[in-house]
């Protein structure tokens, strides 16, 4: 006998453990059933959204898991089969739910076994719950024409337990494809399959259906979806009873499957943020089965309906300084040009400014504004050669931006006879309207250790062209002395699709900070690192962002036109916004800990 037949025999023994049927196995789910819409991230970093392929004739989700020899085994059949469909118009995923297995593990199985498909991590197992997994091995398809299963089972009848033939003499896989292409039956829609087990941690019905409103449900709501669902809020709705939370519960489903909320495009994988408003996978599936359980009341008193409303209207209390920007009179159709104000700042002495917050008049209007200090003359910016609206901002407000406390010991610098200078950005939504913004500022007349300062690396020669999905550019900063970075402010417009941010040291290595591979218009806001990097002279941070042209882009207002560079939300921008002062943190710098 060969030693890679020895090697086979010895791979598929191994499997009679983990792989082989047991007494209490579940009954076969049955085709047809509904899939609903989710979103997970990939072994590698990316993002995807199941709906997102609505365009696809057809979508293969394979059930992977970590060294089970069955998927190994099996691997090369399923390629032959994605080859065999190649520009049929197939989308091929990978989906691992082990509770075993994580995204590092995920990855290092990619690499050594030439998985080249992405691999949806679904590490709070509620894909898998909700397509009733219950082996690996198994090929789902799914039509996106009607959003249902239409097959499930092995790929073929080549491995068994213990067993496997040469040539596979029944096609399962190939010949489903085959039939929802050509819009026929599938002879056998349903086929047991051979594979390892699936352990799934949570899912037990009648232990969904005593997670307590008062205990479980209601701290995850007021320690994260409160800060924006209170009535006078950014969120659409407030959280004010247990009433409109059931009312909005499947909504509230909806948006945790697909990742749209809590409105936090960071990567979890990579960083730690302070300012992180995302919740734990044991958050998302407690909620989750919670509202699939019926959203239960169960006894007591309704918390949400004893929360008072904020005492401030300024979230950091009330500043030193407001400015009021001039009123802005916004039609209800219409481009509109950026608009500037100026403000004199009637200070007596130098001042520092220690923390920022804008209160917008109309948030819908509002896309952005920019601030910039005019210095009178003999002052000196602090950044050598900056551009204008890139470099050396001393304010700044988008939607999902929040209230700014600079680091300690740090300010950024208001001399007396400076004047401020906005940039103000407005949309149209149909209703006319009147933007009254106002501008907090923390003031100390005590020089700070260090200043903080925004730069804003940039890549201008865009040129997207007509339903491209993914186009991508870069750009880099290279800093020539010694940084604290603080954060991030990825800046795209409508085609956004993906940013990060990877710093390079002077010897080489490379380290990802900051991954965005669900990037939102609609939410931007500095990604603030809890505890600042410092950066040795020379380094440089590379962004990388992409954009998508297509129609399946829900947010592109035309796929069809070529996409350029330019102010408005319809052109395109890719800015790489960055917080950061020079030197060492101040605590180190003191010495403390």
């Amino acid at each position: 006998m060969s030693k890679i037949s020895v090697f086979l025999c010895f791979a598929l023994a191994l499997c009679s453990f983990a792989c082989q049927p047991t007494n209490n196995e579940q009954a076969l789910p049955t085709v047809g059933q509904r899939v609903d819409n989710f979103g997970l991230y990939d072994h590698t970093g990316d993002f995807h959204q199941l709906y997102y392929y609505s365009d696809a004739d057809a979508i293969v989700l394979y059930i992977q898991g970590n060294a089970c020899p069955i998927v190994r085994n099996g691997l090369q059949d399923l390629k032959d089969i994605r080859d065999r469909f190649e520009g049929q118009n197939v989308v091929f995923f990978m989906l691992n739910a082990n509770l075993q297995d994580d995204r590092e593990s995920i990855a290092k199985e990619a690499a050594e076994f030439g998985i080249d498909m992405p691999i949806l991590v679904d590490d709070n197992q509620l894909v898998a719950e909700a397509m009733e997994v219950q082996r690996t091995a198994e090929a789902i398809v799914i039509d996106p024409k009607r959003w249902n299963v239409a097959y499930r089972g092995p790929v073929n009848d080549r491995l068994g337990y213990e067993s496997q033939r040469p040539e596979a003499t029944k096609n399962y896989l190939a010949d489903a494809l085959g039939a929802v292409l050509a819009n026929e039956e599938i002879a056998e829609p349903v086929v047991a399959g051979k594979g390892c087990l699936v352990a799934l941690l949570d899912n037990d019905a009648e232990a969904h259906a005593a997670i307590s409103y008062t205990e479980d449900i209601t701290p995850i709501l007021t320690n994260t979806c409160l800060k924006c669902h209170y009535e006078g809020g950014i969120g659409p709705w407030a959280m004010d009873s247990y009433e409109t939370v059931k009312g909005w519960s499947p909504m509230i489903r909806e948006v945790l499957r697909t990742r749209r909320m809590p409105p936090w495009q960071a990567d979890p994988h990579f960083g730690t943020f302070k300012n992180d408003l995302s919740l734990d996978n044991e958050e998302i599936t407690t909620l989750v089965h919670w509202i699939e359980a019926g959203a239960p009341r169960g006894e007591g008193e309704d918390p949400l309906k004893s929360i008072a409303p904020p005492e401030s209207e300024w979230t950091i209390g009330k500043p030193d300084l407001e400015i009021a920007i001039a009123p802005q009179k916004i039609p209800a159709t219409g481009v509109l040009d950026y608009r500037y104000d100026e403000y004199k700042l009637e200070l007596d002495r130098d001042m520092w400014a220690t923390a920022l917050e804008f209160l917008p008049g109309d948030r819908k209007a509002l896309h952005h504004v920019l601030v910039n200090v005019q210095y009178p003359k003999g002052i000196t910016p602090p950044l050598e050669d900056p551009i204008e609206w890139l470099d050396g901002i001393f304010a700044g407000y988008a939607p999902g931006m929040e209230a700014e406390h600079f680091p300690a010991g740090t300010g950024r610098y208001l001399p007396k006879g400076a004047t401020l200078v906005f940039q103000l950005h407005y949309t149209t939504y149909g209703k006319e309207t009147m933007d009254e913004t106002r501008m907090g500022i923390h003031l100390s007349p005590v020089p700070p250790d260090k200043e903080f300062l925004i730069v804003g690396p940039f890549h201008g020669e865009i040129e997207i062209p007509p339903h491209d999905k993914r186009y991508a550019v870069a750009a880099e900063k290279v800093f020539d002395r010694e940084i604290s970075l603080y954060g991030f402010l990825p800046h795209m417009h409508f085609r956004g699709k993906s940013f990060r941010y990877t710093a390079q040291f002077p010897d080489g290595r490379k380290e990802v900070l900051l991954n965005v591979p669900n990037y939102n218009f609609n939410w931007q806001r500095f990604y603030l690192l809890e505890e600042p990097l410092v950066l040795p002279a020379n380094s440089k941070v590379i962004c990388e962002a992409t954009f998508d042209n297509s129609g399946q882009n829900s947010f592109n207002p035309d796929p069809a036109k070529t996409v350029y560079w330019g102010d408005q939300s319809f052109n395109e921008m890719m800015i790489g916004y960055m917080s950061f002062h020079y030197g060492k943190p101040v605590s180190e710098t003191l010495g403390m800990n």
